[in-house]
């Protein structure tokens, strides 16, 4: 069989390449931005890897809407239920592992060998997490002594909508780490990529949306993280903002906007250097955009009509 009976192409002829196009992840669809902007992204030599969306105000509210209206239902489902979600997630990320390494490899300036080490480390990273899933409210909830004739019960409840700010140089683990347990206390997710570092973060939504993660928990976008970051912290629907990737500046700048409504702001940890992505993170994430909701009820003995008094 010739060439052009295959590829409908000349024999002999040099083949073009099928550049891939980046989109926004929101809802559960791949939307183009908005404002209809991109902007070049390229490896740390400079050279040009994709053109990415750059998003607008508007791409981040219509975010902010996707992620509220998953709260209710993601919130709801069962640990466990989440748990198998998310675990389903590290196995789609198993699968486009050669993918990951390549992009993590460009984003990064990273040898294969060293990227594929990332990627591994991300995927165990996810996996980690989805084991907590219906671990955490037996470590941060329980029966508290009172002085008094009561049961008094503490459990954790998610806080709602969080919006991350990615670290900006870890492009893949640090977004892992930083996006995984937010979702896996059972709040959604409005995540602003790495400004510099993007498509990881882009392709991460591709991973999301053919698995079992219901559309909207988790929309990605990408752009000028201070153009994007401001409107969301000052956004009266958003219920927490993890910092992980804000500059000085920035996060001072995004802590003031997020007082106008009393959100959960997560500041910059000395954890969060690229380095310390690699440790195991502990469980200071999974509790931070947790809530404690506290419930008494009376004891005491059954009297003659069995009823409890």
């Amino acid at each position: 069989m010739s060439k052009e009976s295959l590829g409908g192409s000349a024999a002999g002829a040099t083949r073009l390449s099928v550049f891939k196009t980046y989109k926004l992840y929101v809802g559960g669809k791949f939307p183009r931005s908005e404002s209809g902007r991109v902007y070049e992204v390229t490896d740390p030599k400079g050279k040009w890897l994709a053109n990415a969306p750059q998003s607008s105000r508007k791409d981040a509210r219509d975010a902010v809407v996707a992620a509220r209206k998953a709260f209710g239902g993601w919130s709801g489902a069962t640990a466990y239920n989440r748990g198998q979600v998310l675990y389903r997630v590290a196995e789609m990320l198993e699968g486009r592992r050669e993918q990951f390494v390549r992009e993590v490899a460009d984003a990064e300036g990273l040898s294969k060998s060293k990227a594929a080490a990332v990627v591994d480390a991300t995927v165990d990273r996810w996996v980690w997490y989805a084991g907590w899933t219906d671990k955490i409210a037996q470590v941060v909830g329980g029966a508290n002594p009172v002085a008094g004739p009561f049961f008094n019960l503490s459990t954790p409840e998610p806080t709602g909508v969080v919006t991350v700010v990615a670290p900006q140089e870890s492009s893949f683990l640090g977004l892992v780490s930083v996006v995984a347990p937010v979702i896996a206390a059972g709040n959604t997710a409005v995540v602003i990529a790495s400004e510099k570092a993007p498509l990881p973060a882009l392709s991460l939504g591709e991973v999301l949306a053919t698995s079992d993660v219901p559309g909207g928990v988790v929309n990605v976008l990408s752009g000028n993280t201070r153009e994007i970051a401001l409107p969301l912290a000052a956004h009266q629907d958003v219920n927490g903002i993890d910092l992980a990737g804000a500059d000085a500046e920035l996060a001072k700048e995004l802590e003031i906007a997020a007082a106008d409504n009393l959100k959960r702001v997560l500041r910059p940890q000395a954890v969060d250097t690229d380095a310390d992505f690699t440790v195991s993170p502990g469980t200071h994430r999974l509790t931070a955009f947790l809530e404690t909701k506290t419930v008494w009820h009376p004891t005491g003995s059954l009297g003659a009509s069995g009823a409890a008094y």
